[in-house]
This record gives structure tokens, C-alpha cells and sequence, in this order.
């Protein structure tokens, strides 16, 4: 037997397998009275006989213990065990129900003992000093009757047959007792280690359902992000431009509301996208939330322009093929770091937009803003958005101040062989 086997376990006894222990006393208690009354009557030992007095005793001895054979099996067996020897010792008047009570003695050990070597050492130990037992008293018989006809016919004689059958039916005993005993238990522990695993099992669902809600509301709370505040920051940029230009210059006011209101439509339908990405079925972190990408940062550049914040858009390279939950992420990323431009550059602020796709396999987003020194940048939403888009698209994302004044963002994303199969 290993340490592992000494660690495994099963349930402890349940109340009603408890009430159930002192129903079996009482029906061995009252069993065990009846047995010895007409064995006495029968007269089974003849002459050599115990009074019933003793037999009244060796029932209580069987019948007590097994009321609490699962709290404390292995000396509930070691007691019977002794009764038994004792009452066939004695001639007490009753056997049937004293093989009876210590069969599940024995069973007991075997399926209760949560102390594996213990029950083991305690039923080989009952087990081969009942044999020892049996044999001496064999033995003495056969001295006893030396003289007999039926022992000295040799091998073949009723005395022998009588011997060996009694073997054989002890060893058949015993080994019941053993084998049913090992098998409760080892189905008891497999149940219990059934049962274990299937609630393991339950709460590592119940940690991945909650995880996967935390995810979407993470995704939604970035997507909503990166919708609004862009268009709202487009729109506050163009409202304040044209109230102070709206008596000076109509015209260009009513280009301006021209602009608010074509931004407002964009987020509209962004929101729509985003709605519908949501509602569809089965839709995960891998199905993007709008149809953006790469193609669409110079209309970005542009309406960043438009907006009041001088930018430009260059292309680095030799454009190849990249994931689209990839191009919408890089877009949004760059979505996000010139609506940062526009809030907090200042008067007379410009960016640049730069794509670089490299020999090494790697695409670049760097997305450069001029104006006012930031000293101590506090980090907020949307700089959380961006690094978690980087590290979706499996990149690294760089955010920091410029010496100079204003603000970089750098991300790089890996295109390797996973990701170009996914791409459109």
C-alpha cells in the first residue's frame, strides 16, 4: 500500500447510515436471543453445553458494538471477533447469528476504516488467528479420536472430508468478508472522487461564465468608448469652432454644423455595427465590431483635419495582408490617440499618422501630436483601451510624453502564420 492509497478517503457516515447501524443492532440483539433459545433447546453442544445465562451476554456482545460499527470499525471487528472465539470456546448455545455478526465485522473494516493499514492489519490478523485457531482445534480432534474408524480410512476418510470442507468453507468466508469490504470501499471513494470532480468541474464553470461576462462588458465599455469620445470630442472641437467664426464667417460655420453632423451619423452607425455584432450569435472577441480598418485611417487623417487638428498619413513599406479584429484595432488605436491629440495638444498643435509594414514581419502604428509639454500623464480609459487592443492583436503598444511637448503612441503587432490565415 502507497502514501497516495493512505490519502484517499470516502465520505463519513451519513445520519440515517448511522440510524440504519442501530436498526442492525437491534435486529442481531433479538435475532441472536431467538438463535440461542433453540440451540439450547436443540442441544447442539450436548453435554458440554454453556447455561443460557451466557448466551443472553454473547448476544448483547454482537449486538452492541455494530451499533456503531462506522464510527469505530476496527474495534467494533476485534470485538465481535473475541465474543465469537470466546462463545464457540465456551459451548455457548448460538452460532448462527454470532458468523453472521462477525461477517459484517469484517465487511465493516473494509469498507469504513478510513486508516487503509490499520484495516488491514486488523482483518489478516482476525483472519489468520481464526485459521490458527481452527487448525489446533482440528488438530485436537484428530488426537482425540485417533482411534476412530473414520480416521484412520486414510485420505479419503469422512473425517478428513469433514476437515477440509470446514477449510473451505472458512476460507470462502473470510475471503467474502475481505473482498466485499475492499470493494465497497474503492467504490465509495471513486463516487467520491466522482462527486468532487463534478463540483470542481461546476465551479470552474461558474469562474468561466462570470470571466466570459467581465470580458463582453469589458469589450462593450472599449467599443462604446472608442465610438463616443471620438465623435463627441469631433463635435465639440467643431461646435466651439464655429460659435466663435458664426457672426465673421457664415460660411464657414455652416461647413462646420456640416461636419457635426456627419459626425454624428458616423457614430450612429458605428453604434448600429456595434449593436449588431452583439446581437449576433456566437459573436466573440473575434468578430469585429465594425467594419473600420486600415483602409480607413486616411479618412480618419482627414476628418482629423477637418476637425481642427492638422494631420497627416503616411504609408511605410509594402502593405500585406493583416487580420481585420487586427485593422480594427490599429484604427482604433490611432482613433483614440488623436482624439487625446485634439483635448489636450493645445492652439497651434499638429500629428502625423505613419504605417509601417517592416521586413521582419511586423506592422507599426505610430501616431505623433505636437503642442503644450505634458509632465505627468494620467493614465485613464483610453489609454487602458489601447493597451488592451494591443495585446488582443498579440502586440506591444508604447505611450509616453514627448521632451518637445505633445503625445506618442507606438504599436507594434506580430503578423505571423496564425494570424495571416485569419486575415481577410
Amino acid at each position: 500500500m502507497t502514501s497516495a492509497d493512505l490519502l484517499l478517503t470516502r465520505p463519513s457516515p451519513t445520519p440515517r447510515e448511522l440510524r440504519g447501524d442501530l436498526y442492525l443492532a437491534a435486529v442481531i440483539l433479538v435475532g441472536a436471543i431467538l438463535s440461542a433459545a433453540l440451540s439450547a433447546i436443540s442441544g447442539i453442544y450436548g453435554d458440554e453445553q454453556a447455561p443460557f445465562a451466557l448466551a443472553l451476554v454473547y448476544a448483547v456482545a454482537l449486538a452492541v458494538p455494530l451499533a456503531v460499527r462506522r464510527r469505530w470499525p476496527a474495534t467494533v471487528a476485534v470485538i465481535v471477533s473475541v465474543a465469537y472465539f470466546a462463545a464457540v470456546t465456551l459451548r455457548i448455545p448460538e452460532v448462527y447469528v454470532g458468523n453472521i455478526a462477525m461477517f459484517i465485522a469484517l465487511y465493516t473494516v473494509g469498507a469504513w476504516s478510513a486508516d487503509r493499514r490499520r484495516a488491514l492489519i486488523v482483518r489478516v490478523a482476525i483472519i489468520v488467528g481464526m485459521f490458527a485457531w481452527l487448525i489446533v482445534v482440528m488438530y485436537r480432534d484428530a488426537i482425540t479420536h485417533a482411534d476412530d474408524a473414520d480416521v484412520m480410512a486414510g485420505a479419503f476418510s469422512p473425517f478428513v472430508a469433514q476437515v477440509l470442507l470446514g477449510i473451505l468453507v472458512n476460507a470462502l468466508y473470510f475471503g467474502g468478508a475481505y473482498y466485499f469490504g475492499e470493494r465497497a470501499w474503492s467504490s465509495a471513494v471513486q463516487r467520491a472522487t466522482l462527486e468532487q470532480r463534478t463540483a470542481e468541474l461546476e465551479r470552474e464553470r461558474e469562474v468561466t461564465a462570470a470571466q466570459a461576462v467581465a470580458l463582453d462588458r469589458v469589450r462593450i465599455a472599449r467599443e462604446l468608448h472608442d465610438v463616443v469620445a471620438h465623435h463627441v470630442s469631433v463635435m465639440g472641437v467643431q461646435a466651439g469652432a464655429a460659435r466663435v467664426v458664426l457672426d465673421s464667417d457664415p460660411e464657414a460655420s455652416r461647413r462646420m454644423l456640416a461636419g457635426i453632423e456627419m459626425s454624428a451619423r458616423e457614430a450612429i452607425d458605428e453604434l448600429h455595427r456595434l449593436l449588431d455584432t452583439l446581437r449576433t450569435p456566437g459573436a466573440g472577441d473575434d468578430a469585429p465590431a465594425s467594419t473600420i480598418g486600415l483602409d480607413s485611417l486616411p479618412a480618419l487623417a482627414a476628418a482629423s483635419d477637418a476637425a481642427g487638428l492638422p494631420t497627416t498619413f503616411t504609408v511605410v513599406g509594402a502593405p500585406v495582408a493583416v487580420p481585420q479584429v487586427t485593422q480594427v484595432n490599429l484604427y482604433r488605436i490611432a482613433q483614440e490617440a488623436l482624439t487625446n491629440a485634439r483635448r489636450h495638444g493645445g492652439t497651434g498643435a499638429n500629428a502625423e499618422v505613419r504605417l509601417r509594414y517592416t521586413d521582419d514581419r511586423l506592422v507599426e502604428l505610430e501616431v505623433v501630436n505636437s503642442g503644450r509639454p505634458v509632465r505627468e500623464p494620467r493614465p485613464g480609459l483610453g489609454q487602458l483601451g489601447m493597451r488592451e487592443r494591443a495585446a488582443a492583436s498579440g502586440g506591444a503598444i508604447e505611450i509616453g510624453a514627448r521632451d518637445r511637448g505633445g503625445f506618442r503612441v507606438r504599436v507594434a503587432v506580430p503578423l505571423d502564420a496564425v494570424a495571416l490565415g485569419t486575415a481577410r
